[in-house]
């Protein structure tokens, strides 16, 4: 009879299917506990006592709770500092082991090593298993040996890589060691309070995944590649949330997708593992340029232009409704979060970081990878990102991305009743028809906060000093 014990530690991985932790844990140990930290390092720095990803966070615990509960277990759930409450609980219970999954990020990494240290110090193990990705560590690099810092190779390598076992479902069934009852404090008893998820069509938990991934494979699954760039169409899977807080497993994602040959979908799941890569071996990408180059480039300090662009008031119809979107929902639309950084970088001449911080303030699947690699991109500071002299135009963007100004309309109805031909460029309406509609620029909605033209020759003097090398 096996009489070790384990203790899994569920972080981002809020299910108990296909969980490589939980499996390891089972396979190492008689008896396994499951525990989750609110952990108020995080907590008490969020801005808002109202954010939906705690309140989807706790709706995906009580799921949790009861899936493992099914299976004789349960959840504990602790609200302090992880440090703390992972080695009083491990020793608490006696365990040997604690299992969880592998983060990339460097302030968890940081987090795991000292947790790591406090285990051991009273006879415990902890041991990190690879679960959020496909591949992680030095599982692909270049034949030199080294980390990619360029997409498309790395992709060519990590689809060379690939085997039907490194996507096969993990076996994370048996019976589990129970939990007290009522370990899951309330919302109110962590100091949050409850959003709007469900108003939202937001659905936590595993089953939330379950139907939403279904309905994407459904139809849009195959048709990812022709829809994935329009805004009004219902054409990408909403599953950022669940991938973010492991509802479902990328596992299951990449098997899927590789044996539907939707390889625009596949690429974006390969690029979540590009940018978790990239940020484990290159964590300076975390405050600095990836490129240090780019660190020469003087920012303008523009609160007045900062608060525009965060209240979707910027005079740019596509930009405002993007923003707009996210302050009330917590997501946006990637083509959108590709238009809006470019923006605020490019056109406004804002420090990326900026608007960095506020995504990562307001986005319901906020990811500090895939947030920081999309904002040195947009802003070519980053690995393999877009040229410094290639700026997004805020209007063809608009012309060609929301043609018939569905999601302009959506979002910033005072422009409801301008006809498509100047509605992606309103300041372009003459003054009387302004008047017809009710509509007048500069009162009802704002003229533009920048001439684009003008911005972009300002941009490209701007990153002169990266084009002469510092």
């Amino acid at each position: 009879m096996n009489t070790e014990k384990a203790l899994v530690w569920f972080r981002r991985d809020l299910r108990d299917t296909d969980h490589a932790p939980l499996a390891a844990a089972l396979s190492q140990a008689g008896q396994v506990y499951c525990v989750f930290v609110f952990d108020r390092s995080i907590l008490d720095a969020l801005p808002s006592r109202a954010d939906r990803r705690v309140d989807f966070i706790h709706g995906s615990l009580v799921a949790l709770d009861a899936a493992l509960r099914a299976r004789g277990g349960g959840l504990i759930v602790r609200h302090g500092h992880t440090q703390d409450e992972i080695p009083a609980l491990a020793q608490h219970l006696g365990v040997d082991h604690v299992f969880a999954g592998r983060d990339y990020e460097p302030a968890a990494k940081t987090r795991d090593a000292e947790v790591g240290e406090r285990l051991a110090a009273r006879g415990i193990r902890l041991h990190l298993v690879k679960d959020q990705a496909v591949f992680d560590g030095d599982s692909v690099l270049t034949q030199a040996g080294k980390p990619f810092t360029v997409f498309t190779p790395y992709k060519n390598a990590w689809l060379k890589r690939l085997t039907a076992a490194d996507i096969a479902p993990i076996d994370s069934r048996g019976a589990l060691a129970p939990a007290p009852e009522g370990s899951i404090p309330s919302l109110a008893e962590i100091g949050f309070a409850p959003t709007n998820l469900a108003a939202l069509g937001i659905e936590p938990g595993m089953a939330g995944a379950a139907r939403l991934w279904a309905d994407f494979c459904a139809g849009r699954l195959q048709r990812y590649a022709s829809l994935r760039d329009f805004p009004a169409i219902k054409g990408v899977s909403y599953l950022s949330v669940h991938l973010r807080f492991g509802t479902l497993s990328i596992r299951e994602l990449a098997r899927t997708a590789l044996a539907e040959q939707a390889d625009s979908w596949l690429n974006e799941l390969i690029w979540r593992d590009f940018y978790f890569m990239i940020m484990d071996r290159f964590p300076h990408a975390a405050v600095r340029a990836f490129k240090p180059e780019y660190d020469a480039i003087q920012w303008d300090d523009w609160p007045e232009g900062l608060a525009a662009w965060q209240q979707g008031r910027t005079g740019y119809p596509l930009v405002d409704a993007a923003m707009r979107q996210l302050n009330h929902s917590g997501w946006m639309h990637n083509r959108l979060r590709m238009v809006v950084a470019s923006f605020l970088t490019k056109d406004l001449g804002i420090d990326w970081r900026q608007g960095e911080r506020y995504f990562a303030d307001w986005l319901n699947d906020f990811d500090l990878s895939a947030n920081n690699g999309g904002w040195q991109w947009a802003a070519s500071s980053g690995c393999d990102a877009q040229p410094y002299f290639r700026i997004f135009n805020p209007v063809t963007q608009s012309e060609k991305f929301d043609p018939e100004g569905r999601f302009i309309r959506r979002y910033v109805p005072e422009l409801a009743r301008v006809p498509d031909k100047y509605l992606h460029a309103p300041w372009t309406l003459p003054r009387r028809e302004q008047e017809a509609l009710g509509v007048i620029i500069g009162r009802d909605y704002p003229a533009p906060i920048v001439n684009h033209a003008a911005a972009r020759e300002k941009t490209l003097a701007r990153y002169s000093v990266v084009k002469k090398g510092g």
